[in-house]
């Protein structure tokens, strides 16, 4: 059960270095070309909005069907089990929203960067005239 949470793990890792590369200032050329490499993996890449909903529902039924641990009953190991858990479905979801986020503002900087290449096409067309 863990495998996925590794590949949600690295993906939002390398969503994260995408962004920060993208929103570092470099040459136009480069930027350029980075933007069009992004915007080339980011249609593949979508398949991670439906993984991290698809987990993100996972640990929503999980939650709802977890045994309760907090009566008197419980030993100090079970408690601490159920603690642990909850802990980790925590840190879970904020990795599932961090994933969907991060593709979100990488899908927006890159839309920008086009928005403002096709404008400057438009501005070099006009000083031509």
């Amino acid at each position: 059960m863990a495998l996925q949470w590794m590949i949600l793990t690295y993906v939002v890792a390398v969503e994260a270095v995408l962004a920060a590369v993208l929103t570092i200032p470099s040459p136009k050329l480069l930027k350029y070309r980075l933007v069009s490499l992004v915007s080339l993996l980011l249609q593949p890449a979508l398949f991670i909005v439906p993984f991290a909903g698809f987990q993100l529902l996972d640990i929503y039924w999980k939650n709802e069907h977890r045994l309760m641990c907090t009566s008197e009953i419980c030993t100090a190991a079970e408690r601490d089990r159920y603690e642990k858990s909850i802990y980790k479905a925590q840190r879970n979801v904020i990795l599932c929203a961090s994933a969907c986020l991060l593709y979100w503002c990488i899908y927006r900087i890159c839309k920008y960067y086009k928005e403002i290449q096709s404008l400057e096409e438009v501005e070099k067309r006009y000083k031509k005239q």
